[in-house]
């Protein structure tokens, strides 16, 4: 079964790797359905019977963005509170329409991997900073897996840093 990417980069055109990723992506449309939020939805404003009507057609899912201020791009905040609703992701009476896929999170982080630690600077593990996503979708009683992480972007963004990261993230999708 093919594999929904859903995409959140608010500024693709100037991305590095990101970009780079969706590029590869598409070259294999009968693997990968690639689905950019703020491509589809400049204004912001979703069509939320079709976005719960795309998550129920895979079974593999990954949003894909880079760690903005520790977190996500906003809009992937926005997707969540306006689609993941109560009555169709959770709820007594809801399905759990999103119950058993696997899901998972492709992030590019600027910042070095020791950056994340306990006695680093940042004072926390990516993992604890991705606690809420993992809780969001353990809610909703999907499979959440552990994200892929790509690190070292802001020091090293050079197109062969970007292009090894490319083997690494389509095993990573393969293996889910």
């Amino acid at each position: 079964m093919k594999t929904l990417i859903i995409v959140i980069h608010p500024t693709m055109e100037t991305s590095v790797i990101n970009k780079r990723w969706v590029e590869v992506l598409n070259q294999f449309p009968d693997k990968y359905t690639v689905h950019e939020l703020y491509k589809t939805y400049p204004d912001g404003k979703f069509d939320v019977v079709k976005e719960q009507k795309l998550i129920e057609s895979y079974d593999k899912i990954i949003f894909q963005f880079p760690l903005y201020w520790f977190s996500s791009p906003p809009l992937l905040k926005k997707w969540f509170d306006e689609v993941l609703l109560y009555g169709w992701a959770f709820g007594s009476r809801s399905g759990y329409k999103m119950k058993e896929k696997k899901i998972a999170l492709a992030i590019s982080a600027g910042l070095d991997e020791k950056d994340f630690s306990a006695t680093s600077k940042y004072k926390y593990s990516l993992k604890e900073l991705l606690r809420p996503f993992e809780l969001t979708f353990e809610y909703v009683k999907a499979d959440y897996c552990e994200p892929f992480v790509y690190y070292g972007l802001e020091q090293n963004p050079s197109a062969a840093y970007v292009e090894e990261s490319i083997p690494l993230y389509l095993d990573y999708i393969e293996k889910l």
